[in-house]
């Protein structure tokens, strides 16, 4: 997720160019965006401007607030934390929903709107983020909210397993003693959101390396990990653990794993004439499609050297801004979506951006949506700075926008056309964490900050 700091700046320079939307599939190179689609509008209808300055929801759309930071409270009476960022949303026992949200807080204890403390669940006593677990009824309604795991930083987008628990990924690489943490930081945590004792003496999954964090991605077959990492100077990686052999999978299995079990590796792209990709950035053409080698890194705790620094250029192909993953299928393929906010080796001014899918089977990854500098950031039929990653049990995929101006939620299909799902009406922070209930009813999404989830439901089977 990009800091608050960096929003300011990229805002007060932003000089927005001329551009088109280029996303699509193999057989659509440069699909228009809904506003520009003739006949009736793609997805849902237009946004309705909201008159209590909240969401902007096409027609026959209406929205709930679940949590809200600093206004609804925990079970144990502290407010809801702030900075909501990525979510799980889970089968309840009896029907409804139950939700994991990551608060994305790198400051130290001592900040406003922490993660509580709650006794059992914290990692590190200096650290203010972490996530919490919120009950939400059949309705959308808000049941209870209570702390998941406390005493981690910058939980950022996470991901679910396929045994019904929450990864919460640290995007920061702090050592014990730097910013007055006294644990080492850039972990994975798992979270039950079912079971709180299984969340007590929270321990980092060492396995899955320790750097800038962003997503991760399950492969439900092999027991595969696919994890984005955000950074920069040099650009991060997208990583694969491999389990070892005997590894089940199923809750406590990753907690049970030794620092160096199983395989952590980078991903190294090759283009069709088995030339390496040393960014990827360099597509530009959706439909593009590379070979996916894997090179190990020698040390995934990068105590002394960050594992995106250990191997050479030549060895891994990076991206500037990893952001989204998300475990989907694809044309009858099992796969994850992966996301590169920026569509650039550097960190630009203008935000274009990428997703790709990786095809385990094929051993592939394809450029299946790019999009352009957005021309016009106040308009909704063109978005920029794709950001967390669901995919629709409608069909296609959900985005959240951080980008330049307006922010959106936004969806995607197959064939590579974009519709808007709803506006921040409130100003120009970033959409984070859009996730389906399990009964397909609801949408739930986060403004990140100062922090609120939104209950959004409608006639979401009408998808044009």
């Amino acid at each position: 997720m990009t800091e608050l700091s960096r929003r300011n700046f990229i805002q007060r320079t932003a000089a927005v160019g001329a551009g088109v939307l280029l996303i699509g599939s193999v057989d659509a190179l440069q699909a228009t965006p809904a506003s520009a689609t003739p006949g009736k509008p793609l997805g849902y209808g237009p946004l309705v401007a909201d008159p209590a300055k909240r969401l902007a929801l096409p027609a026959g759309f209406r929205y709930s607030i679940v949590t809200e930071a600093g206004r609804t409270t925990l079970e144990s009476g502290e407010p809801t934390p702030r900075n909501h960022d990525g979510t799980g949303a889970f089968r309840a026992r009896g029907g409804g929903t139950v939700l994991v949200t990551n608060h994305e807080i790198r400051e130290p204890w001592g900040t406003e709107l922490p993660v509580p403390h709650v006794d059992g669940l914290v990692y590190d006593p200096a650290a203010a983020g972490g996530c919490t677990v919120v009950d939400v009824g059949r309705d959308g309604g808000r049941a209870r909210e209570r702390v998941g795991v406390a005493g981690t930083a910058t939980n950022c987008a996470g991901g679910q397993t396929p045994w019904d628990t929450w990864l919460t990924c640290e995007e920061i690489d702090a050592l014990a003693g730097k910013d007055g943490f006294t644990k080492d930081h850039g972990y994975v945590f798992e979270v039950d959101p079912f079971d709180p004792r299984a969340n007590r003496d929270p321990q980092p999954i060492k396995a899955l390396g320790r750097f800038e964090h962003e997503a991760a991605a399950v492969d439900p077959r092999s027991g595969a990990i696919y994890l984005t990492e955000d950074s920069a100077k040099p650009n991060g990686l997208l990583y694969r653990w491999t389990p070892p052999r005997s590894y089940k999978g199923g809750k406590g299995a990753l907690r049970r794993l030794g620092p160096t079990d199983g395989v952590f590796a980078a991903l190294r792209a090759t283009d069709g004439a088995g030339k390496h990709v040393d960014d990827l950035s360099r597509a530009t053409a959706v439909g593009t499609v590379y070979k996916a080698e894997w090179v190990t890194i020698p040390d995934r705790d990068g105590r002394t050297t960050p594992t995106r620094s250990q191997l050479g250029n030549g060895d891994v192909t990076r991206a500037r801004k990893l952001e989204g993953a998300w475990w989907g299928s694809r044309g009858g393929a099992s796969g994850a979506y992966i996301v590169s906010s920026f569509a650039r080796e550097e960190s630009p001014v203008q935000h274009d951006g990428q997703v790709w899918f990786h095809d385990p089977k094929r051993g592939t990854v394809t450029l299946v949506l790019r999009l352009a500098v957005n021309p016009d950031p106040a308009v909704d039929g063109a978005f920029d700075g794709p950001d967390n990653i669901s995919v629709s049990p409608y069909g296609g995929v959900i985005l959240a926008e951080d980008g330049v101006g307006v922010q959106h939620l936004f969806g995607a299909t197959d064939d590579g056309r974009t519709f808007p799902l709803a506006r921040n009406e409130a100003g120009d922070v970033e959409f984070t964490g859009p996730v389906y209930s399990p009964d397909r009813k609801t949408l739930f999404a986060n403004i990140q900050e100062p922090g609120i989830t939104f209950a959004i439901t409608g006639p979401w089977r009408h998808q044009r």
